[in-house]
Parts: structure tokens; C-alpha cells; sequence
């Protein structure tokens, strides 16, 4: 009998497997699940969750997630690889391989075989909604080089990667997360930029490529990439030879589910070429419902050969036989000696931009800094003002704040005295009126701006700055350093 659902990867909505979710399991036999920040708790209560869906699913089930680094982590407590920007900066292969290894540890120690990660997409557009500081940088070749010896790191560790998004995310201006992107670029155009990462991982033979929901309308002027036979199973499988694994992104994203509501894009994603469709209820079993039921009429009519997915399903079981995903224990050395490999490797990504005046012994020095910022998209928390305050105050002990409601930010003039004003900018996305206004006040001031987040607002506000490329301790340490006046070796991973 054909097991067409081993090749959907579900979701779940907490951190235990509830009855109605292992009825869930158990009745429908997918390939997997993906587990969010909601899933991941205590190490004991999350390796209790893979137990059990394993249980449900059988030995051979993936446990997926996002660990890509940077602000998209989903464990938190070990060993955090930098956002891939930070490595873009550092420009060290070697480093970017080691991250990998750390982030494959801290997840082959609960069971998760398969990471979503890295994202080989060139971030040629600094307005890019959704990619950003995910990516390595603008150079295609040195995101090849940075980002295949990052899945080659992973992948030694024994975690399969994810590389993401083919054909190439890099340069939209809308989050597939809410609307169908379009990018109009000619296959020659996509070639000598776009697809360089993405070749580079086929010819070293990574385990898994995820799809991006954009349309390519100079390619396939129908379908978006996820659904498009001429995308996956012309251009990846055919010219290129591809033969690792292939999944689409979440089909709940409203870039597929708004074209396709009732499932219906998961056997258009395996017709076209992919090996799995993963599809996040978010606490609603009905989505998957509906994609077995998709999937089972496609099938039946015809539409969906068998033949392809028997393909698909070999190809899972090739990959699983290689990432079993058995347990290894990540002992307190382990670790202690990958929280100072990474924290090194943040050190090494600080970045100036500009002349980084810093602060003087017996100044006042005053920081500036939302309480706090948006999230969305892939991302799940954010730096509170509160937060980088007191990482910073480990390195200023005199530091004063000023902590604003984002929606009303002070004007320049209304700042206590200060002989070097701080302006951080905590925010992933864009900045308003009214904080650029408060920017425009701090040119005639002595101002350093500490871009925490969005390395793009450095060029873009033109204040001198310090670039970290991420919020989490390590960055915050780094930052407390280069104020203290250590060395900023990095590099800006982009044309200012």
C-alpha cells in the first residue's frame, strides 16, 4: 500500500503530545513534524515529546526545525550559532563550518534529525522583508562558500540540512509569509546570482533544498516556485541532477494558502517535482486534514502518479537511513567549549561603519532604545530595552537610559545631557517618522548608532555605528567589548 502521507510534515500546537494530537499522528502516519519555540521547553520534556512522536509516526519519523542561527533559534538554552550575516562578516569558512556543528549538537541531543537551515539566498535587496541577516551576505559566491560549509557542518554532526530558499529569496520586497511574492528576473540574471549558492549545494550533495513561494514568471509564468515543474523538476532534478531531498516551505503561509485553501498545493508540490510538503496547522488539525484529503483524491483521480510519490518516499527513506536521529548526548564540556567558539565568532563579526567615536572615562554616556520591537515572519522574540541595558551596564556601570514607547520616541532636544549618546535600534523592521526625526536630532551631537538587529539601518540612518548582526549574550558581550575599545575586525557583508 502506497504511504503517501510520509511525505507531509505536520505540526504541533504545544509542548506535549496531547490525545487529540496523537490521535492525530496515529491516524494519519506522516512523515514527521516540525517543532517550533511553543514545542521546545525543558530538554527532558522535549525529548519526552520526540519519544512519544516517535512512538506515534515509528523510528524513521524526522523532527525538523529552524535553527538557523542569529534571531531564528529555536532552542535556547545551548550553545547559539551567530545569524549568518555575523559569519558574512567574519568571512571565515572555517567558522561558519563550526557553527553548523554547534547548531547540529544542540539538536542531536534532543532527536531532531532535519534543521531548516542555512538560507543560501543572496540578499541583494536591502528592503528584503523576511531575509535579511539570515543570509550571508550579497556576494553569491561568498554565500556559497560560507553556506555549504555551514550545511557541511551540520550535516557531519549528524542533522540533515535544509538549504533554503530555492531558487532564491534574496531579492524581494514582500514577505511570503503574507502575499505571493514576484521576482522578474531572466533565467541569465538568476544564474549569475540567485542560483550560484544553490548549485554550489548541489554539487556537494546536501541532503535537502526547501522551496520559496515566489513566482518567477520569466521561468514558470503560472506557478509559483513551490508548485512549478519547470523550477523542480526541470531546472533542480533534470539540468542540475539533484537527488537529495526536496520540501516545500510551510504551505500554511499565505503566499500557497490563499492560492490553494483546501490542500489542493500538495500534490501540485510533489507533482511538480518536491519529495515532502510541509503544512503547519498552528493548533488546527483541519489544514491537515485537508492535505491528506488532497492528496488521497489526487491520487485517486490520477492526477498525483503513483509512480512520483514512490519516488519521493525512496528518497525520504535514503535520507533517514543516513540522519536516523538518534540521541547524543551534549555534555557540559562539549558545550562550554562551543560557547566560547561562538562567542568568538560574534567578537570577531562586530562591525564599524563610519568613525566610532566610544566612551570616555568620567563622560556621560546615555542610551537610547525602544522597550521593544516587532516580531513576525520567522522570527519569535526580540531585545527588550530593559534587556540590552543591562547586558550593557556589565561593561558601562554609569551608563544612563532613556527607554521609549516605539510609538512615541522622544525628540532629540527633550535627551538629558550626554557626551555620547547611544541610539540602538533593537527592530527587525522598518523605523518610524518619529525615530528618524529623533536620528536627525543626534547628527549634531557626538552619537554612535548600535545596530542590534537590522544591519541595513546602519548605511541607511549614516550615523557612525557598531554592527552586531543579532541581540543574543553573545552579541551583547561583543558590543560591551567594542565600547569597551576592542578590536571590530567585521566586515559589512553587503555595499554600504
Amino acid at each position: 500500500m502506497l504511504d503517501a502521507n510520509r511525505t507531509l510534515i505536520a505540526d504541533l500546537p504545544g509542548p506535549d503530545l496531547d490525545a487529540d494530537s496523537a490521535r492525530l499522528l496515529r491516524t494519519y502516519q506522516f512523515g514527521g513534524i516540525c517543532l517550533f519555540r511553543r514545542n521546545i521547553t525543558t530538554p527532558e520534556r522535549t525529548a519526552r515529546l520526540i519519544r512519544d512522536v516517535r512512538d506515534a509516526l515509528g523510528e524513521d519519523a524526522w523532527i525538523a526545525t529552524d535553527q538557523e542561527g542569529g534571531a531564528v533559534l529555536r532552542r535556547l538554552d545551548t550553545p547559539q550559532a551567530p545569524a549568518p550575516m555575523a559569519l558574512g562578516a567574519t568571512r571565515d569558512a572555517d567558522a561558519a563550518r563550526e557553527a553548523g556543528r554547534v547548531a547540529a549538537r544542540g539538536l542531536l541531543d534532543l532527536g531532531i534529525n532535519w534543521n531548516f537551515a542555512p538560507a543560501l539566498d543572496v540578499n541583494v535587496n536591502p528592503l528584503n522583508p523576511v531575509i535579511g541577516e539570515r543570509s550571508f551576505g550579497a556576494d553569491p559566491h561568498e554565500v556559497a562558500r560560507l553556506g555549504v560549509a555551514w550545511a557541511q557542518g551540520l550535516e557531519a554532526a549528524g542533522v540533515m540540512s535544509g538549504s533554503k530558499h530555492y531558487p532564491g529569496h534574496g531579492d524581494t520586497h514582500t514577505d511570503s509569509h503574507l502575499a505571493l511574492p514576484r521576482v522578474d528576473k531572466s533565467r541569465a540574471a538568476l544564474e549569475a546570482v540567485e542560483w550560484v549558492p544553490f548549485r554550489a549545494a548541489v554539487q556537494a550533495g546536501l541532503g535537502s533544498l526547501m522551496t520559496a513561494h515566489i513566482l518567477y514568471p520569466q521561468l514558470d509564468p503560472v506557478n509559483p516556485a513551490t508548485l512549478s515543474p519547470a523550477l523542480l523538476d526541470g531546472v533542480l532534478r533534470r539540468e542540475w541532477g539533484y537527488d537529495g531531498v526536496v520540501i516545500t516551505d510551510a504551505t500554511d503561509m499565505r503566499a500557497i494558502a490563499d492560492l490553494y485553501p483546501d490542500g489542493d498545493a500538495a500534490p501540485l508540490a510533489l507533482r511538480a517535482g518536491a519529495d515532502a510538503v510541509l503544512t503547519c496547522g498552528h493548533g488546527d488539525a483541519t489544514l491537515h486534514e485537508r492535505n491528506v484529503r488532497a492528496l488521497q483524491e489526487a491520487l485517486r483521480s490520477g492526477r498525483l502518479p503513483e509512480a512520483r510519490v514512490q519516488e519521493s518516499l525512496a528518497r525520504l527513506a535514503r535520507a533517514a537511513a543516513r540522519f536516523p536521529g538518534t540521541p547524543r548526548a551534549y555534555g557540559a564540556a562539549e558545550r562550554e567549549h562551543d560557547a566560547r567558539l561562538m562567542s568568538g565568532v560574534a567578537t570577531r563579526a562586530v562591525t564599524p561603519f563610519g568613525a566610532v567615536p566610544l566612551p570616555r572615562a568620567g563622560e556621560r554616556t546615555l542610551l537610547v532604545v525602544a522597550a521593544h520591537a516587532d516580531v513576525g515572519g520567522p522570527y519569535e522574540d526580540h531585545l527588550s530595552g530593559e534587556a540590552l541595558t543591562s547586558g550593557l551596564r556589565a561593561f558601562l556601570p554609569d551608563l544612563q537610559t532613556v527607554v521609549y514607547d516605539p510609538a512615541q520616541p522622544p525628540a532629540a532636544a527633550d535627551l538629558p545631557d550626554a557626551d555620547l549618546v547611544l541610539f540602538a535600534t533593537t527592530a527587525r523592521f522598518g523605523l518610524t517618522d518619529a525615530e528618524r526625526a529623533l536620528v536627525d536630532g543626534l547628527r549634531s551631537r557626538r552619537a554612535l548608532h548600535l545596530a542590534l538587529w537590522n544591519p541595513y539601518f546602519a548605511p541607511d540612518l549614516g550615523l557612525p555605528a557598531l554592527v552586531t548582526y543579532g541581540f543574543r549574550d553573545a552579541n551583547l558581550r561583543a558590543l560591551g567589548e567594542a565600547l569597551r575599545g576592542d578590536a571590530t575586525p567585521g566586515v559589512l557583508p553587503f555595499t554600504a
